[in-house]
This record gives structure tokens, C-alpha cells and sequence, in this order.
């Protein structure tokens, strides 16, 4: 089984990625491959609104998150994670995870039924803003969601930092063994014959009379 964790900050080695590393320990302790996907520093672009990716294969702007989408098809679990700017997740990884799930609609398959979580690293506050907004993709998609015993968030200004919020490492450590918790157990019921639920033709509507 495979997992990938998003490093939704535009620092490579930074306090996202420190906690996600964390996060990583543990999955690779359990047995399960990772792989940390950088988003990087260089601009990624907002969603057009063109709804050109109903008849295109993937987002026609054709940039890292058709990259991500690809990788997605071979993984097992995801992991997104973003350091908290003005309370709210970064432009950045706001950007790639706006298209990357608008973007996908037609392949269900990519994300749904397939196992998710979020953190968030933070100087101070805003982390509960920030992860109830990343949450909201999980949900849209029907992934399962890992927690952990805490919300998932981490505080520190540098890796050293982070590494010293004990309590936060904790977090990221138990995060890491109920995500792979969570795919061992969807795994023993796909042996066992389970299968997802049937799925129905989405009803839009609005409330203009």
C-alpha cells in the first residue's frame, strides 16, 4: 500500500514538511510505502472557471496538478498538508486542491472510497480555520477521513520548533498509525467482499425561482 502526503508550503524543508515527515515515520513503521509530494515555489494558478476539464482528460491548465492527479491513480491514502496563512490554508496547495478536485469529477476512482487526512503547521492560531477548509475536500470526495487524538495540528516557526511542540509531534505520530490503521481495515473488508455502497446520479439544484 502506498501513500501520499501533498507538502502544501512553498518551503521544501520546512515546518509542513517536518510534520509530515512525522506522519511518515509512522506509516513506513507499519509497513506502508510514502511518498512526499512538493508542491514547490512556483506559481500555481487558480481555477479558470472554464469547465474545460468536463470534455478534457484533467485540468487544460496542465500544470503540477495534472502531475499529482496521475500519481493519485497508483496510491492508497493521501495525506495534504499546509502551513496556516491569515487562518486559512496557503494559496498554494488552496489553489492545487480547488482544480485538482473539480478537475478529477469524472474519475471518481482517483479519490473516492481512498483513505485522507490534513494537518496544518502554525506559529500560533488559525489552525482550526485551516483544517476544517481542507477537510472540506475529503468530504466532498467520500474518503474516509484519519484523525487522530487531537486536531491535526503542529506549532513552531522552523523544524526545530516543531520538533520541540511535543504534544504535536504525538499527534502526528498517532495520525500516522490510524491512517494505516484505517487501510489495513479497508483492505481486510475488500478481502472479505465488501464493497463501497452503489453510487447515485448526482441532483444539483439551486433556489433561484
Amino acid at each position: 500500500m502506498k501513500v501520499i502526503l501533498v507538502n502544501g508550503s512553498p518551503n521544501e524543508k520546512g515546518c509542513t514538511y517536518t510534520a509530515l515527515t512525522i506522519v511518515a515515520e509512522q506509516l513506513e513503521a507499519e509497513g506502508i510505502t510514502t511518498q512526499i509530494f512538493q508542491l514547490g515555489k512556483d506559481p500555481i494558478e487558480g481555477c479558470r472557471a472554464c469547465y474545460a476539464c468536463r470534455k478534457a482528460d484533467g485540468c487544460v491548465v496542465g500544470d503540477i496538478v495534472n502531475e499529482f492527479a496521475e500519481l493519485a491513480a497508483g496510491a492508497d491514502g493521501f495525506v495534504f498538508g499546509s502551513p496556516v496563512h491569515f487562518a486559512a490554508a496557503g494559496g498554494k496547495i488552496t489553489s492545487f486542491m480547488n482544480r485538482l478536485f473539480f478537475s478529477t469529477r469524472s474519475k471518481p476512482q482517483l479519490f473516492q472510497f481512498k483513505p485522507g487526512a490534513v494537518l496544518v503547521s502554525t506559529r500560533r492560531a488559525g489552525a482550526t480555520a485551516a483544517l476544517d477548509q481542507l477537510h472540506k475536500y475529503l468530504d466532498y470526495n467520500q474518503m474516509p477521513v484519519a484523525t487522530s487524538r487531537y486536531w491535526n495540528m503542529i506549532h513552531g516557526t522552523t523544524p526545530e520548533e516543531v520538533r520541540q511542540d511535543l504534544e504535536g509531534v504525538q499527534i502526528m505520530q498517532v495520525l500516522g498509525r490510524n491512517l494505516a490503521w484505517l487501510l489495513r481495515s479497508l483492505e481486510a473488508g475488500r478481502a472479505a467482499g465488501l464493497t463501497p455502497p452503489p453510487q447515485e446520479r448526482t441532483i444539483t439544484t439551486n433556489f433561484i425561482r
